[in-house]
């Protein structure tokens, strides 16, 4: 089965799991485990099943990808390495994203769990038996 990059479900479901948190988790769960997961580790959980889908699409648009299949490891693991490097080091250090910008080695643990579970998620969802025949890309 094609990788259905913008229609994939992962990237779809964590659209609304962004969006729920963002807007329902955040303003009532404060303080407590819960709360700390809720206000620092959901967005970073899903930051690649998230990213990469839209980084694929644009690539595959211009050109630069040729396949259509499910990301590869390359495609998985240069954007967590090069992420967690620009986020996590480069970005707290610029003087403008100080007061924003924190280190937190959690975070990259958080990118990588994300970045396991999607790589699980696509080998299995795009190993099933296709119900069509046609392409579902956008």
């Amino acid at each position: 089965m094609n990788f259905r990059y913008l229609k994939d479900p992962l990237f779809l479901l964590c659209v609304v799991l962004y969006f729920v948190n963002r807007f329902v988790f955040k303003p009532l769960i404060h303080g407590g485990i819960i709360g700390a997961i809720v206000h620092g580790s959901v967005n970073d959980l899903i930051c690649l099943p998230f990213w990469i889908p839209i980084m694929l699409w644009m690539m595959q648009r211009l050109g630069w990808r040729t396949s259509d299949k499910p990301p590869q490891a390359a495609e998985i693991l240069l954007p967590l390495l090069c992420w967690s490097w620009y986020f996590e080091m480069i970005l707290p250090k610029v003087a403008y994203f100080k007061r924003v910008a924190f280190s937190d080695p959690n975070d990259i643990l958080c990118y990588t769990i994300g970045a396991c579970v999607a790589a699980l998620f696509w080998n299995y969802y795009y190993s099933l038996p296709s119900k069509t025949a046609t392409s579902e890309n956008i």
